[in-house]
């Protein structure tokens, strides 16, 4: 059971999210690996849910504080500059690949902040969280499976 848990803390840390508790799932514990997809995937997209419903609230929050109000600032920019044209040409489906692609800087954080700034109404939010969720989950699960050679292009070794 801890270790269930240490994948949902895992999945639900911003940057990291599938892309850590996937290999944490599969190398550090006695899951399956179809186990391990399946709590990362659900911890995953619940995590996408929350956000996009408690982002406004956060925001308030947050931005109460002038640093902060500045870093969210930029961070809005980045986020609506990056997705707003493929989401303007390809609807929920841009934000579903821009969740599926395990690479820093998207993932259902991104995501639902992206959507919630672009006006994404929740039902295609949901729908672009769920695919682009499993996307990611079948990527980094695959690349765990196959072996570290296949990370290399990931991941830089030091």
């Amino acid at each position: 059971m801890i270790e269930i848990l240490k994948m949902i803390a895992i999945t639900f840390i911003p940057t990291l999210e599938l892309r850590a508790s996937v290999p944490y799932g599969i190398f550090a514990t006695n899951f399956h690996w179809s186990e391990v997809f399946t709590i990362c995937v659900i911890a995953n997209i619940i995590v996408g849910i929350l956000i996009y419903f408690f982002l406004e609230w956060i925001i308030k929050l947050m931005c109460i504080f002038t640093p902060i109000k500045n870093l969210w600032n930029r961070y809005i920019e980045r986020t609506q500059e990056r997705i707003s044209k493929g989401v303007e040409k390809y609807g929920e489906w841009a934000v579903a690949i821009f969740i599926g692609i395990p690479l820093p800087g998207s993932g259902v954080y991104t995501g639902a902040v992206a959507s919630f700034l672009i006006g994404l109404n929740f039902k295609k939010f949901l729908v672009a969280n769920i695919i682009g969720v499993i996307i990611a989950g079948i990527l980094v699960t695959a690349i765990c499976l196959t072996g570290s050679s296949l990370s290399d292009l990931f991941i830089k070794r030091i």
